[in-house]
């Protein structure tokens, strides 16, 4: 018997072994076949997770961030203890004391999903598997995943310390709202770093991982809030914080900045604008836009926030004169349905939804919700109660009728609007006194623009706007507008001229020009319809004569004029057309301005840049505009009175001598020609460019030290009629502009360079006059040494001359266009388009 008790004993025994033996060898096969084709590892240890890139103004002041997933990577060291507890508490209570899997939690969440009979299932998964998932694995439910992860866990608690692991958890983990990591979602949801973060507030963080997607702090408020009282109860049973802690912060209300209860991260961030999406641009271009939406840069950006708004509202004021005086009313286009206009909390919350501009300052979106006899009531945006749009304000305008045409001018605000019509409104005030009058209608104008400022000596852009406003169309006119630059092209022509042993007291024949084309006759035109005959190239800049410039360019060669446009990069590839020499192909604002800034500096080349310095998020510096060197920066001190040297390694485009020539004919234009508005403290110098049928107007002008440019067009070119000029349009933008501008970079006397010698000359005739000489008609023209100062005689350009007994001086064209009185009571002669065929030719100011 004892026997038979001993063998049974033994079978069982051998049967248990054998099965154990079996089971290994099965769990040894899977976890063998699982493991062959598994990811890496140890490429975890090398991470560098996607992060956010932000722009700094040169103060050091956050002014726009760009992101693919919004994650601020902390290291371990930086994260409180009170997060890590809260996480730890939620997600893997014995992250400190398990190998990559925790068995005891594993079947601890069996058997809650079979004593629920599948109603209530928790995960298993510890922080460690978490993180490979995450990293390495995706999120599909399946046997075959779950084991990958356990292999894959167990081998990275090889290769990693825990606080590593919790670290790739921390800044990895999605927590809603489009925020990764708990920094991010400390700025979204509570405005906080993580060092602020109260009990409650951390816990709610922890909470956010089990269903990221679901819990929202306002849709889902219970709900988050009974996970959060969970969290505390953990971080209590786990010894991280006291019962009294517990008990008061899980009473607490759920308070969030979806709630209101916080003011958001981004409303503290000024509106993103044309400047830094340029920057955007440019940079995505440069680094490529992974690196740049998900490689945490650091960008000092060179834009100067006060000029940036300055510019904006000089812009703004120009475009919306403009569009204002046509008397069109436009709106907005947008309109809300009646039955949400029934009660306060409903108009303000479909307001709040309506797709209108809001960066444009003091201006403000408004419904209109009733209309009376004459007036209109409105409900403003961030404004209490309602307001009222008087009639007066609206019969400056005509409202387009559905047939296209034009309807009467408005006498009522209702032959203007309808009730649900959403507008953009702004406060008068009194000019005197600055107290409020009424709200006042305001829309888009249709006409746009582009302006831009910046630094004649390092290239720094100071300021760019690319249109009215940026949410309403993002287009860029200031970088991606090809707009013809009419007149303001010219100065290249001149330059070229100079270089080619002109002077400005050269005489250039003012005549008539025809020129047999393929398209037929092309018979340029002044822009007054005269012609001057004999004239001094300094006048010819000075009062934008086309015919004079036609024949300097056909006298160096359109090659010469082509290369040097191409060598100021106002040009990639110039065609030699003689019409282009008067700016008929197109360019941007941006590489106009870039060129007008070599004639400012004395002719050495300088790069456009938005960007000062760009740092990866090591620290390290990736990217530095300015590569000239400081000879004794390095110097503990500087001898008294001594500056730093800095060493310029610029290119120089054209001679100094010529660049100063060319800066005082310019100086010409703004004392006595088309430029007359420009009314600045300093020496100014610059060029108005108008082309044909005023489609496009420009004004580009600069002092010692700041370069800036305008235009304004409509984006499909046409016409903004005849009294639209450069000098009347661009001029007050540049104005105002500068007269804030100068006031912080000064402004000096053009620098003379050496080699050369100042010469009284006649500005009318070209003669030479002694150094005693005195009258209006007197200017010092700067002469090379050595120059032969009889000039090159009559410059014609090899065209056919006019017999001068036919030409009197100031005698009228043939083709003299239609005379017209202007508003101020002069006659003044539009001349007839100076173009053939769908050709513009170019410049008439």
């Amino acid at each position: 018997m004892l026997r038979f008790v001993l063998s049974f004993l033994g079978a069982i025994f051998a049967w248990i072994v054998t099965g154990i033996f079996f089971v290994a060898l099965t769990l040894g096969a899977v976890l063998w076949m699982y493991s062959r084709d598994l990811p890496s590892h140890e490429q975890l240890a090398q991470y560098s997770p996607k992060t956010i890139s932000r722009v700094y103004s040169g103060e050091g002041r956050l002014i726009d961030e760009f992101a693919q997933e919004r994650r601020i990577f902390v290291p371990i060291d930086e994260i409180p203890p009170l997060v890590k507890e809260a996480f730890i508490s939620a997600e893997d209570k014995n992250f400190y004391y398990h190998h990559g899997f925790d068995p005891r939690g594993m079947i601890g969440a069996m058997v809650q999903a079979v004593a629920s009979r599948g109603e209530s299932v928790r995960g298993a998964s510890t922080i460690t598997q978490q993180v490979m998932k995450n990293f390495l694995l995706s999120s599909d439910r399946s046997i075959e995943r779950k084991i990958k992860e356990l292999i894959l866990a167990t081998r990275l608690e090889q290769s990693l310390t825990k606080d590593q692991i919790l670290e790739l958890y921390l800044n990895e983990i999605f927590l809603g709202q489009n925020s990764f990591g708990v920094a991010a979602a400390s700025q979204t949801y509570f405005n906080k770093p993580l060092t602020d973060l109260a009990p409650h507030e951390a816990a709610t963080l922890a909470a956010m991982p089990q269903a990221p997607g679901r819990y929202h702090p306002v849709r889902a408020k219970e709900r988050v809030t009974e996970r959060r009282n969970y969290v505390l109860r953990e971080m209590w049973q786990n010894g991280y914080i006291d019962q009294p802690t517990y008990e008061a912060e899980s009473k607490l209300p759920l308070r969030s900045v979806q709630n209101g209860d916080f003011p958001a991260f981004q409303k503290q961030l000024p509106p993103r604008d044309y400047f830094t999406d340029e920057i955007r641009r440019q940079l995505s271009a440069e680094f490529g836009e992974d690196e740049f939406f998900g490689g945490g840069l650091a960008i000092r950006a060179t834009i100067e926030p006060d000029l940036q708004q300055i510019a904006a509202t000089a812009l703004q004021r120009a475009l919306e004169k403009f569009d204002r005086s046509r008397g069109i009313w436009r709106g907005t286009r947008v309109s809300i349905p009646a039955e949400k206009l029934a009660t306060e909390q409903e108009w303000r919350a479909a307001l709040d939804a309506a797709q209108v501009p809001r960066d444009i300052h003091d201006w403000y979106p408004a419904v209109v919700l009733s209309l009376g006899e004459t007036d209109a009531t409105i409900g403003i945006e961030e404004e209490e109660g309602t307001a009222t749009i008087p009639a007066k304000d609206v019969q400056w305008a005509r409202k387009r009728l559905a047939t296209g045409k034009l309807g009467p001018k408005a006498k009522v605000a209702s032959d203007l609007l309808d009730v649900g019509d959403v507008v953009l409104v702004r406060r008068m005030t009194d000019d005197a006194s600055g107290a409020f009058v009424r709200w006042t209608l305001r829309q888009v104008p249709e006409i746009e623009g582009g302006f831009m400022a910046m630094d004649v000596n390092t290239g720094r852009v100071m300021a760019m706007q690319g249109g009215f406003s940026y949410q309403s169309s993002v287009f860029n006119r200031a970088t991606q507008a090809q707009r013809q630059p009419g007149s303001s092209f010219k100065p290249f022509v001149y330059a070229a001229a100079l270089d080619s042993g002109f002077t400005p007291a050269t005489i250039v024949v003012d005549e008539p020009i025809v020129v047999n084309t393929p398209e037929g006759l092309w018979t340029p035109k002044n822009s007054t319809g005269k012609y001057y005959g004999p004239t001094p190239m300094r006048t010819g800049i000075e009062q934008s004569r086309n015919l004079m410039t036609i024949r300097i360019a056909q006298d160096i060669g359109m090659d010469t004029v082509a290369q040097y446009a191409e060598k100021f990069g106002v040009y990639d590839h110039l065609s030699h057309y003689l019409a282009n020499s008067l700016g008929s192909q197109e360019t941007t604002l941006f590489k106009m301005v870039a060129a007008y800034a070599m004639f400012a500096n004395g002719g050495e080349r300088v790069e456009p840049t938005l960007v000062d310095r760009v740092q990866d998020r090591r620290g390290r510096t990736i990217y530095r505009h300015d590569q000239r060197t400081c000879l004794n920066c390095g110097q503990a001190t500087l001898p008294m009175g001594a500056a730093p040297s800095v060493e310029t390694n610029r290119e120089r485009v054209m001679d100094a001598i010529t660049a100063y020539q060319l800066t005082s004919m310019m100086e010409g234009v703004v004392k006595r020609g088309s430029g007359r508005g420009v009314n600045l403290p300093v020496p100014v110098a610059g060029k108005t460019g108008t082309t044909n049928d005023a489609k496009d107007v420009w004004f580009i002008g600069f002092t010692s030290d700041i370069v800036a440019g305008c235009y304004l067009g409509y984006d499909q070119p046409r016409t903004m009629g005849e009294d639209a000029y450069g000098g009347t349009l661009c001029v007050p933008v540049f104005n105002e502009f500068m007269k804030e501008a100068i006031k912080e970079y000064g402004g000096t006397q053009f620098r003379v360079p050496p080699g050369g010698h100042f010469v009284n000359i006649d500005r009318f005739s070209g003669a030479i006059l002694g150094p005693d000489a005195k009258g209006d008609n007197v200017i010092a023209e700067y002469f090379r040494d050595g120059q032969d100062l009889s000039g090159l005689g009559l410059v014609d350009g090899g065209f056919e001359r006019v017999d001068p007994a036919v030409l009197p001086l100031y005698s009228q064209g043939g083709d003299q266009g239609s005379a017209v009185t202007t508003s101020t009571g002069r006659k003044k002669v539009i001349p007839k388009k100076a173009d053939f065929g769908t050709l513009s030719s170019g410049g008439l100011y």
